[in-house]
């Protein structure tokens, strides 16, 4: 479970470094990122069924090592000459275990050593797609004449109230965009609570009504029930939105977030995503992100900053 989970964090954390570097603003690397992020899906692909067959043959290899481990010998007393037999039947399953266990073990020794080769590879795959990220970012010219980030789109969800939502009921207000899950143990709470404090902060230094929006990117397990009882721990303002997998896909695609289930079974699992924020203006055009490395001052600061900007651009 750790290799897959490994792999998970690796991916959650390009993605977030990309993002919060501000690369994801230029129009190269956006053609860049489609490419490079269905290589890393492949390999995470590749990876996890790497992983399933490594565990099932760690399972017969334990189940064939066991079969052929020594048995206990005879009882004392079974026969006239007890010793000489249980001596015998001694030797005897010595002679087993020489014959099974080196094999069993030479086998799983193997194993161990294919294994840690294929996480290698995948872990020096990771590494040198990051290197061609961080290359292509610095070829990149920032700044507006670097083109409008193609983030934010179209979607069709439902809110903690059980309504239909769209991206156009948005329209007219300043919005925050945070995608996650509510079984998120502690990075969405802190997140969402950064988020809510800094739309008071906003409201109380410029005067600027901000509305924040959750997106849920576990729909099996965010109801909208669940989703309700969730936001208003944070924020009376906090628009919970789920649906079902395709629209949340879908949604996901257009704001560029990564997300994937871990692989534990039942209903026990945790979900990889980006942690982002998206600013979107009054006609739902994406602004500016902000990630986990911005604390509730320089969030509350960032976004007024961003909004006077576009104020006075607009004016």
């Amino acid at each position: 479970m750790a290799g897959g989970n490994f792999l998970h964090r690796v991916i959650s954390y390009v993605v977030n470094e990309v993002v919060v570097n501000g690369l994801a603003n230029s129009p190269a690397f956006q053609r860049f990122a489609v490419r490079t992020s269905k290589r890393i899906e492949d390999l995470s692909i590749k990876a996890a069924q790497t992983k399933r067959e490594l565990t099932e043959q760690v399972k017969d290899l334990s189940r064939n090592f066991e079969a052929n481990s020594p048995t206990k010998g005879s009882p004392e007393g079974a026969s006239g000459n007890g010793d000489e037999s249980d001596q015998s039947q001694h030797t005897a399953d010595q002679g087993k275990s020489v014959r099974g266990g080196p094999v069993s073990w030479l086998s799983f020794l193997l194993l161990v050593a294919t294994g840690a080769g294929l996480i290698f590879y995948y872990d020096r795959e990771k590494k040198r797609h990051i290197e061609e990220i961080n290359t292509s970012s610095n070829a990149v010219k920032q700044g507006p004449s670097a083109g409008k980030a193609a983030i934010g789109g179209s979607f069709n969800l439902i809110n903690h109230n059980g309504n239909a939502v769209t991206d156009r009921d948005f329209l007219g207000n300043w919005t925050v965009v945070y995608f996650g899950f509510t079984h998120c143990p502690d990075i969405c709470p802190d997140e969402l609570q950064k988020l809510a404090d800094a739309v008071d902060k906003i409201k109380e230094k410029a005067g600027i009504e901000i509305v924040p929006v959750f997106i849920s990117v576990d729909p099996e397990r965010d109801t909208v029930e669940q989703v309700r009882e969730y936001v208003k721990e944070f924020h009376p303002n906090l628009v919970g939105l789920t649906g079902n997998p395709d629209e949340i896909k879908k949604a996901a695609r257009a704001f560029r977030v990564y997300y994937m289930k871990t692989e534990e079974e039942g209903s026990d699992y945790l979900v990889d995503h980006s942690i982002i924020m998206y600013l979107m203006d009054p006609n739902m055009d994406f602004l500016k992100f902000f990630g986990k490395n911005y604390d509730v001052d320089a969030l509350t600061d960032g976004i007024i900053q961003e909004i006077k900007q576009y104020k006075k651009i607009k004016a």
